[in-house]
C-alpha cells in the first residue's frame, strides 16, 4: 500500500511540474522571439531593433571620418548536432567573400534556440565585418546582415 502512495505522490509531481513548464514557463515570451528579426521565419513582420551603442554592426572605419561605415554579415557554419565533422571553417568561408575586405571575423551561436536532437542545426555562424558598400555583393553570395549584438 505504501508503495502504491508513493507512486501516485510522484505522478502528481510529475504532472504539476509539467503543467508548471507548460503554462509559466515561457510567460515573458522571450523564448518565442528570436533575438535576429531576420532569422525569423514565421513570416511575420517584426519592427527593426535599434543596434546597441556597443555593438559595431555599423560603425566608422578608426582614424578616419570619411571613411565607410562597417557593418557585420553572416551566414550559418552548417553544423549539426551529433556530427563530428563540425561546421565550415571562418577562414575557409572568408574566401566566398573574396574580392570583398573583411575587417573581423568570429564564430558564434546565432542566439536562437534550436531542438536538440541529432542532425539538426547546431545554431552556430560565421560572422565577418565588412564596408557597407560590400553588402551587396556579400548578400548575393548568399550572406545576411547580422543585426544583433
Amino acid at each position: 500500500m505504501e508503495t502504491d502512495d508513493i507512486r501516485i505522490g510522484i505522478r502528481v509531481l510529475l504532472v504539476s511540474g509539467l503543467a508548471f513548464v507548460l503554462l509559466g514557463g515561457c510567460q515573458s515570451h522571450p523564448c518565442r522571439e528570436p533575438r535576429m528579426p531576420e532569422l525569423d521565419q514565421t513570416g511575420s513582420a517584426r519592427p527593426a531593433t535599434a543596434p546597441s551603442a556597443s555593438v559595431a554592426s555599423a560603425s566608422k572605419t578608426p582614424g578616419s571620418e570619411n571613411a565607410p561605415l562597417r557593418l557585420r554579415v553572416f551566414k550559418t557554419d552548417g553544423s549539426r548536432q551529433c556530427d563530428k565533422r563540425g561546421g565550415t571553417a571562418l577562414d575557409v568561408m572568408e574566401r566566398e567573400l573574396a574580392g570583398i575586405p573583411v575587417y573581423a571575423k568570429e564564430k558564434r551561436p546565432d542566439g536562437l534556440m534550436h531542438i536538440q536532437v541529432c542532425g539538426s542545426p547546431t545554431g552556430m555562424i560565421n560572422l565577418f565585418e565588412i564596408d557597407q558598400t560590400n553588402l551587396k555583393q556579400a548578400e548575393e553570395r548568399g550572406f545576411r546582415r547580422w543585426e544583433g549584438e
